[in-house]
């Protein structure tokens, strides 16, 4: 029986105070670290200093620093009041003291690290915490905020210590909140998932590979991961004296450097920009994640991992004219050109551009990654989303874009607003968005590593190179479930040897 008493719970830093959405308790705007403020910024979250009496947890906390603007037209909404003090999540649980612990669901918002809150209406956690899930999104430094590099800031640390991952570091601190406290909001500190989407996606791959998060989670949802290589520290480094020379400190010391006004990093243009990976070479992320993967040193933890047919939708946003790239392909690889062109059978080189760059930045890697969990004796499970709203696949002529499956995956559609407001979401669409949501659930709450299958709609078994099944949620955006042997098998083993080379911005 659900205990409807006041919404009040103890945690490990205080007493929280939260509220009812119908039948769900929710918790909002909880510190899980304190304030990367001051002398704080650019270093490890440090611990909450405990609250006396009870802290209401009924609003959302601050997103840290970014495009306002851009995050409304291409990060799922406005991410409300920003600050750099930003170390907050939020929790929905069905029920604070169930008979039996709930599986746990940690989500990591995207937006290429510059972006993004875990506040945004896409992201609620209520529809899969009315299936019986402890839902947490998580608020994590952005930017120049969440990565930097400078040989200041490096002096400080001893050598093999040092951190230029704080994003990564703010998400392996809200793990360990949930470690400590989860418990308390009914959730299975054994049985976490952690998931997300683009940089989100990015995340859970880092985490899988550092040695910090081994331990704080047992398995991954990894939704449009793409194979763009980490940062090597020494060009960080590089940038990072270039940004403080931009703002007037050659030779920069540490506490100039933290004296700098916290939103003056986000109107910064490339070639300043962080862009959209960690850094490889420190304490947080020793090896680059892609030579960790390839190399089947990952953790050993059951992922389910998939991508969009659409993907190089967001190509657009880094200003990317597939036709171009083509063309210069064909006048420098020539080979190569014909290759691609034989391989996909498309002859219009904007739309072979287009293909060959969702596969090369986005399908190759949920493959790599299933040959990776084999590798390691863990079962994974390969997705591909392919799904349109019925009233508007005349506007995605290629496929669904990057991103569009998160409100399907996370069953948020009602929170959604369409494309276009004259094509309103129609019940098949919310139907298909219940279908898919039932398998994220499912697999949080049952995947293990001795699983062989996911029960649902369709049986769904884990990936094996002998047979290479790919579950495609939609077919040719229609509203089809279907399981398919050998999914672009051949191009995608080219790719494997090509991404290396060809993987850039």
């Amino acid at each position: 029986m659900k205990n409807r008493q006041p919404l009040r719970l103890m945690t490990a830093e205080g007493e929280l105070r939260g509220r009812m959405d119908d039948d769900l308790f929710v918790f909002r705007g909880i510190p899980f670290a304190a304030a990367p403020v001051g002398a704080l910024r650019w270093r490890a979250p440090q611990p909450v200093a405990p609250w006396q009496g009870v802290r209401d947890a009924v609003d959302f906390g601050a997103a840290s620093w970014q495009n306002r603007e851009l995050c409304k037209i291409a990060g799922g909404g406005d991410p409300g009041p920003l600050s750099e003090d930003c170390l907050y999540l939020n929790v929905w649980t069905p029920d604070i003291e169930p008979s039996k612990p709930l599986p746990v669901m940690v989500w990591l918002h995207g937006g290429g690290f510059a972006m993004g809150s875990g506040a945004l209406p896409p992201y609620s956690g209520k529809p899969l915490a009315a299936r019986g899930a402890v839902v947490v999104t998580v608020n994590y430094r952005l930017g120049h905020l969440g990565f930097f590099a400078h040989p200041a800031l490096d002096a400080e640390y001893r050598d093999g210590d040092v951190v230029n991952n704080f994003a990564l570091l703010d998400q392996i601190a809200a793990l360990q909140w949930v470690q400590r406290n989860i418990p308390a909001f009914g959730g299975d500190r054994d049985n976490v998932t952690l998931f997300g989407e683009s940089s989100g996606a990015r995340s859970v791959l880092s985490l899988c590979c550092s040695p910090l998060a081994e331990g704080l989670f047992h398995k991954g949802i990894v939704q449009s991961a793409y194979s763009l290589p980490d940062k090597p520290r020494k060009a960080a480094l590089r940038q990072g004296e270039e940004v403080a020379a931009h703002f007037g400190l050659r030779n920069a010391t540490a506490e100039q450097l933290r004296a700098l006004p916290a939103d003056a990093f986000w109107p910064l243009e490339h070639p300043l920009t962080q862009g959209p990976v960690p850094v490889v070479g420190d304490a947080v992320l020793p090896q680059s994640m892609l030579t960790t993967f390839m190399t089947a040193r990952q953790h050993r933890l059951p992922l389910m991992a998939g991508s969009n047919s659409d993907e190089a939708s967001v190509l657009e946003y880094f200003n990317v004219d597939t036709a171009q790239v083509m063309r210069e392909l064909r006048s420098s690889r020539p080979l190569s050109y014909r290759l691609l062109k034989w391989l996909y059978d498309i002859h219009d080189d904007r739309l072979l551009g287009r293909a060959a760059a969702r596969d090369l930045a986005f399908s190759v890697m949920p493959w790599l990654l299933m040959r990776a969990q084999h590798n390691v004796g863990m079962p994974g499970w390969r997705y591909w989303f392919d799904y349109v709203s019925g009233q508007s696949r005349d506007l995605y002529p290629h496929g669904a874009w990057h991103g569009n499956e998160v409100p399907y995956a996370l069953n948020t559609l009602a929170a959604m607003q369409p494309v276009d407001s004259a094509r309103p979401y129609t019940e098949e669409d919310y139907l298909f968005s219940q279908r898919m949501a039932d398998y994220w659930f499912a697999f949080a709450r049952d995947a293990g590593e001795f699983s062989y299958r996911l029960e649902g709609e369709i049986n769904w078994p884990a990936w094996h190179p002998g047979e290479d099944l790919t579950l495609s949620f939609g077919e040719k955006g229609q509203d089809r479930l279907v399981l398919k042997r050998n999914f672009m098998r051949a191009r995608l083993r080219l790719f494997r040897l090509m991404m290396k080379n060809m993987v850039k911005l």
